[in-house]
């Protein structure tokens, strides 16, 4: 069973159902306990990365998160839900990210329209991630944020939004887009289906 954390913010349901287009047995849980024993996690997110910390740990499903990446299930965060894995974010200054990765998430840089607001080309980074395998060159997918991680060595895709900005990262079993794969398309749905086969593979 894949996991989808619903935590009371936003469309969580489009997730859940791209997943089960997929094969999957994808399920929103708000129950702590009930995700406790899924095989991988999800954690979508939309809106304000301070709203989305304060539902994620009311709800007790930030231990669920944390849990899941520190035993190394597969986990995926999803637009805010990316963000939230980082220490902080310049949106919500004096909120406390969940801390998995490193850095503050940063605020689009002067010069563009924000938010980003649209279909944009990835550009993947190296060839050893298996999230972004067999994606081909360049794929479209489509963004919604105004706020970006840092670049670091766990970037695994880019797209240019007034120079690069980070798309997708990760490290093992743990990834996450900071565009939306459920709305996204083929690409997008590659992607998923990328993810349900590192977890049917666990």
């Amino acid at each position: 069973m894949i996991a989808v954390l619903d935590y009371g913010i936003g469309n969580l349901r489009s997730a859940e159902k791209a997943l089960q287009h997929l094969g999957a047995d994808a399920r929103l849980v708000s129950d702590p306990d009930a995700a406790a024993s899924a095989a991988g996690v999800v954690l979508p997110g939309v809106g304000n990365f301070g709203r989305c910390m304060s539902a994620l740990r009311d709800s007790g499903l930030d231990g669920v998160a944390l849990d899941a990446i520190s035993s190394g299930r597969p986990f995926l965060g999803i637009c805010v839900g990316m963000q939230m894995l980082y220490e902080g974010s310049e949106e919500s200054p004096g909120v406390a990210g969940l801390g998995v990765l490193p850095g503050t998430v940063e605020r689009l840089p002067d010069g563009v329209k924000r938010p980003q607001m649209q279909w944009n080309q990835l550009s993947v980074v190296g060839d050893g991630c298996p999230l972004v395998a067999g994606l081909g060159d360049e794929p479209w997918v489509y963004f919604v944020h105004s706020y970006a991680p840092p670049m670091g060595d766990l970037v695994v895709a880019t797209c240019d939004y007034g120079g690069p900005v980070v798309a997708a990262v990760g490290r093992e079993r743990l990834w996450a887009t900071q565009f939306h794969p459920e709305k996204s398309g083929s690409a997008g749905l590659a992607i998923l289906a990328n993810f349900v086969a590192s977890v049917e593979a666990t």
